[in-house]
């Protein structure tokens, strides 16, 4: 074992002293029709989850990271802080932006409204108060012509800012990968990093040879979730998924039935829940505005919101401000009997 190695053992006990969460949520931002943010659907939702899951990613992809601007991630962020005070839950606080000066001005307008603010830890890096928030979540500068040697530098400014880092693989934004070589090298020289999600499909990374360092791996590519945990001879410690926003106790279950060696009984829950989301997400693929994560899951939130007719409810809005049509809602929801999840009541009623 490496210093670095040894310094990030340190801050994980220091940020999360009863271990890492297994399964993180990145949570829907949602709308009211005058197309700002709806502030009380987003705690009643996070309520819906937070029995089961006890770590989030706000903004993420899925939360509309990417397309929110920053006045809005801002608000996000400071929602995020406040119900999450005082409960046994961890932030990662996402910073999505294509570029590092995008990173490092959203960070800034964070500090500066007193979202968060550094204390000095006893070990080589600063912690990050208030105590549940335990890191900032990054991914690769944007551009598919990017060398690697392009993508190391871009991420190593950022982890130049010596904030607890999460590192978000996710090509279908930015373009690129960061490989495996790449992570090694980060790893080695920042012992900050300590936490990595992959939501490319590839998991080149975690099925790589290099080593690791013992940064905490966790999954965001949806389906057949049961055999990618190490319990099951997977290469990842847990999961960031798009469908903990929708399947939460299940997901949990999941988990929960893989530690015990309950193969079987986690393999069926998986099955289930993968073919739902495989479904929903054919269903969502023809729309043009938003993303595939977050369409799907606020097709299938929408149900779990309202109940059996929500489909006769208006569609949720997306940021771009159109509603999911009817349609889509429809078909989810026939996916959803079909697959015996369809609530009888919904947490929004």
């Amino acid at each position: 074992m490496n210093d670095r190695q040894t310094e990030r053992i340190s801050l994980v006990q220091t940020m999360f002293p009863d271990g890492i969460p297994r399964l993180w949520c990145p949570l829907l931002t949602h709308y009211r029709n005058d197309k700002t943010i709806d502030f009380d659907r987003m705690e009643s939702h996070f309520a819906y989850i937070s029995p089961w899951v006890k770590g989030f990613l706000i903004p993420g992809s899925t939360g509309d990271g990417w397309e929110l601007t920053e006045e809005e991630t801002l608000q996000v962020a400071e929602f995020a802080v406040s119900h999450m005070r005082g409960k046994d839950m961890h932030l990662l606080i996402g910073l999505l932006r294509p570029d590092v000066g995008g990173v490092k001005g959203t960070l800034s307008a964070l500090k500066g409204r007193n979202v968060f603010h550094l204390l000095e830890n006893k070990g080589a890096d600063p912690v990050i108060s208030p105590p549940h928030i335990c890191g900032i979540t990054i991914c690769p500068p944007r551009g598919k012509a990017l060398s690697q040697a392009e993508i190391d530098s871009g991420l190593s400014e950022m982890l130049d800012m010596a904030l607890p880092t999460a590192l978000y693989q996710l090509p279908q934004v930015t373009e690129n990968e960061a490989a495996p070589e790449t992570f090694a090298r980060l790893t080695e020289k920042y012992s900050n990093l300590i936490f990595f999600k992959d939501s490319s499909g590839n998991d080149r990374i975690a099925s790589s040879s290099v080593d690791k360092g013992g940064v905490f791996l966790v999954r965001g590519a949806e389906g057949d979730y049961a055999r990618w945990l190490r319990e099951a001879g997977g290469p990842y410690d847990g999961f960031l998924l798009s469908t903990a926003n929708s399947f939460p106790r299940e997901l949990r279950s999941v988990i929960e039935n893989l530690e015990k060696g309950d193969f079987k009984a986690a393999g069926e829950t998986s099955e289930r829940v993968s073919t739902v989301i495989g479904k929903v997400f054919a269903i969502v693929q023809p729309l043009t505005h938003g993303n595939a994560f977050t369409n799907a899951n606020k097709a299938i939130d929408h149900f779990l919101a309202y109940g059996p007719d929500a489909a006769s409810r208006p569609g949720p809005l997306l940021h771009a401000g159109v509603r999911l049509p009817r349609e889509i809602l429809t078909a989810t929801g026939e996916v959803l009997d079909n697959q015996g999840l369809l609530p009888e009541r919904g947490y929004w009623e």
